[in-house]
């Protein structure tokens, strides 16, 4: 498995949870959990239709996320994804997606009616806006789990 094809879970991955260890156990106990939160990465970074949101903007974003957050083992999987994908044009709608993605991440109620509409003007669609915001939340949500699990991990091994 690697971290940018994972067979099955990335988290797992991520925190270094093998087959068979104890944390992979605990985590088997909640099938769903597992399902749907590798199934929201894949349908976040890599749908079959991105709209407006190319995939490489998608593992920029998730990839800024990741950084904002201080999460390495995040970071790298989304760098070597941007690295797959080639990094999106400089730009103003680069600079203006990136910068409500940080918004987003790091202070969401100073998002306003202006913010959306420069996203407008650079070409993304409420659908794409959606997809931005919902991607923004679901890394910020990799963090906390990765960082939770990391935790139970080390307490388990103490």
């Amino acid at each position: 498995m690697t971290l940018t094809q994972p067979a099955g879970d990335l988290l797992n991955a991520i925190i270094g949870a093998a087959p068979g260890s104890a944390l992979a156990a605990l985590r088997a106990q909640r099938p769903d959990i597992l399902r749907h939160t590798q199934g929201s990465h894949d349908v976040l970074l890599s749908p079959e239709d991105p709209g407006g949101l190319s995939l490489a903007e998608r593992a920029l974003v998730a990839r800024r996320v990741a950084e904002l957050s201080g999460h390495a083992a995040l970071t790298a999987h989304y760098q070597t994804l941007v690295a797959a994908r080639g990094e999106p044009h400089a730009g103003a709608r680069r600079e203006a997606i990136l910068a409500h993605a940080e918004r987003l991440a790091v202070a969401p109620r100073s998002a306003t009616k202006a913010h959306l509409a420069a996203l407008d003007a650079v070409g993304l669609r409420a659908r794409d806006i959606v997809a931005l915001a919902q991607l923004v939340a679901f890394v910020a949500y990799q963090v906390r789990a990765a960082v939770g699990l990391s935790l139970l991990a080390q307490e388990k091994a103490a």
